[in-house]
Parts: C-alpha cells; structure tokens; sequence
C-alpha cells in the first residue's frame, strides 16, 4: 500500500469509503503552515502503520467539494473514517502522540 495516496472527488469513494483499513483523511492547502508542520508526521504514520491504515491527502483548494462536503472550515483537519464513516475528527496541527492515539483507537 502507498504511503498516502492524494484523493480527489473521482477516487473518494474508493480509495476512502469503500478502504478496507482506516483512513486518516488530511485536509490540507499547500499554503498552509500548520499543515506543512503535520505533513512529515503524517507521513511517517503511514511508514508505521503500513497495511494498518491508509493516509488520504486531499487539497481544499483542488477539491473545494469533498472539504464543503465535511464541513472543513479550518486546516489542517484530520478526519478519520471507518467503514465509510467519520469516526474521528482532530482541528489543527497536533503533534504526533495525538494522531497516533487517534489510529491506535480505530486499528
């Protein structure tokens, strides 16, 4: 599995509600700073949990319609989906024991 996949409205529903591991959805902007901070912990959350979770990278201003679709009014947002739905939500950038609590509660 890749590390973190970019999704779009094409590939949503595949690549996020029909995954068959949890997915760590990261709303993200390229002009964002927080984001930037989160980005090489997210990254490195997909390395260790490989085959455990999936990393979703979707870019709010690409993809206005999936981020209105979930309500993002803030990035970065993490939204964590089970089985085609958010069971997990974190706003803002957090540092690496919270993300890591978060796929811990859903693996």
């Amino acid at each position: 599995m890749a590390d973190e996949v970019t999704v779009t409205r094409s590939n949503f529903d595949a690549e996020v509600m029909k995954s068959a591991v949890p997915v760590v959805a990261d709303f993200w902007a390229e002009w964002c700073g927080p984001c930037k901070m989160i980005a090489p912990v997210l990254k490195d959350l997909a390395r260790d949990y490989k085959d455990k979770i999936k990393i979703a990278k979707i870019d709010v201003d690409a993809e206005g319609e999936l981020a209105q679709q979930f309500n993002i009014v803030s990035i970065p947002t993490i939204l964590v989906f089970s089985k085609g739905q958010v069971v997990k939500q974190q706003i803002g950038a957090v540092p690496r024991p919270a993300l890591e609590k978060m796929i811990k509660e859903v693996i």
